[in-house]
């Protein structure tokens, strides 16, 4: 069986293609700047290698036709016919409160799904093209959606409830959600697979960090921890008082929490921690200062996490950041031996984007790297809505 997954962004598109009896990944690849100059696909090859193929690409629909046809072409391509794909599984960020688990796209699954466009603007328009173009494309090929927020939907009220009056909440569904759930989903069970320990007795903090962040996000993904371009935790006052100086409407302000934040706003260099290691190198104190808080804001949130569940077992570090930046682990992880978190620095500095415990022997909290696979389990997904 073949299995095709979809990640719409605004201007890109993420894909892999996996023959499901092996668990192979027989196609990848991507494209970025949808809609701009200098649109390309990027794909990697069966045998490592890169190749970058440009073009102009206006719109979701031109690139995913665009990826169907390098997986059909005689150079790049790895089957003979489009009818070789079973299913599509689709990234949809947000469910809102009306998914708790993956669905078989119907037409009644993309208007429900259009109407948490609200809750997610940046994000679910995309996910909606890349579905509206498969139905175009492949139109009696099945599609299956994997909500984002699925996996949270298992938080108490008490948890995911703001204070403010209920019926808003009644109204417009205004509550923490949760995101990256699919990405949370995947390392929390992998992790105690790689340390052989039973899943349902462990107190696990998965923490996906990257240019997103997790689960500490709430309504829209732009709570939480700092990250890239997003402001994360901010005082509500603070929106209304930018708004007045600025003279800013609602959607400058959204722009400006979503787009000019985080890393980027307190840097002033970019939202690319890459960039941000580079200009820290050169005493840049900026970016000194945004690596500073970008780390105490996770650090932070796990002493938070450790507090509700009465302690932890097990402490994952994945996405971009999590899985390759050592210094943001050992930022976390220093001092934290009164919970029982020793960390192997030597160790910890050493390795990045595997799996491996970087934990000590004596700590009585595994700490790991996990490696996420948010694909693998969409593919996954697709396939037992298929049997289903």
């Amino acid at each position: 069986m073949k299995i095709l997954v979809l990640n719409c962004g605004s201007s890109s598109i993420k894909y892999k293609l996996f023959q499901m009896e092996s668990k192979q990944v027989i196609a990848q690849g991507g494209i970025e700047k949808i809609g701009m100059k200098g649109s390309f696909l990027k794909l990697t090859l069966p045998d490592g290698q890169k190749a970058m193929l440009e073009g102009e690409i206006l719109e979701h629909r031109a690139g995913i036709e665009y990826i169907l046809g390098v997986l059909l072409s005689e150079k790049y391509g790895c089957i003979k016919s489009l009818s070789e794909i079973d299913a599509v599984g689709h990234r949809v960020v947000h469910g809102g409160e009306k998914f708790n688990s993956s669905v078989l796209i119907t037409d009644e699954v993309i208007a429900m799904v259009n109407e948490t466009i609200a809750l997610a603007p940046l994000h679910n328009p995309p996910n909606l093209k890349g579905i509206y173009a498969i139905q175009e494309l492949m139109p009696e090929t099945p599609q299956v959606a994997v909500f984002d927020t699925a996996f949270h939907q298992t938080m108490p009220d008490y948890a995911y409830m703001y204070g403010i009056p209920y019926s808003l909440y009644e109204k417009y569904g205004i509550r923490r959600y949760g995101f990256h759930g699919t990405s949370h989903r995947y390392v929390s069970k992998r992790a105690c697979e790689f340390l052989g320990l039973p899943y349902e007795k462990q107190r696990i903090i998965t923490a996906h960090i990257g240019n997103g962040g997790d689960t500490s996000m709430g309504m829209t993904p732009v709570e939480g921890l700092i990250m890239g371009t997003r402001s994360g935790d901010i005082d509500p006052g603070v929106i209304s008082y930018i708004m007045e100086k600025e003279h800013m409407g609602t959607k400058g302000i959204s722009t400006l929490l979503n787009k000019f934040s985080g890393v980027l706003g307190i840097s002033g260099i970019s939202s690319d921690m890459r960039e941000i290691d580079a200009a820290i190198k050169a005493d840049n104190k900026r970016a000194i200062l945004a690596m500073d808080a970008y780390n105490y804001r996770i650090k932070k949130y796990v002493g938070s996490y450790v507090a509700v569940l009465g302690g932890v077992d097990i402490l994952v570090f994945t996405g971009g950041v999590g899985e390759n930046q050592a210094v943001t682990r050992s930022y976390v992880c220093k001092n934290m031996e009164f919970m029982g978190i020793e960390l192997d620095e030597e160790l910890n500095d050493k390795v990045r984007a595997q799996e491996v415990l970087i934990s000590k022997p004596s700590s009585k909290v595994k700490v790991v790297i996990i490696p996420t696979d948010e694909e693998l389990t969409i593919a996954r997904d697709t396939v037992e809505i298929l049997k289903k």
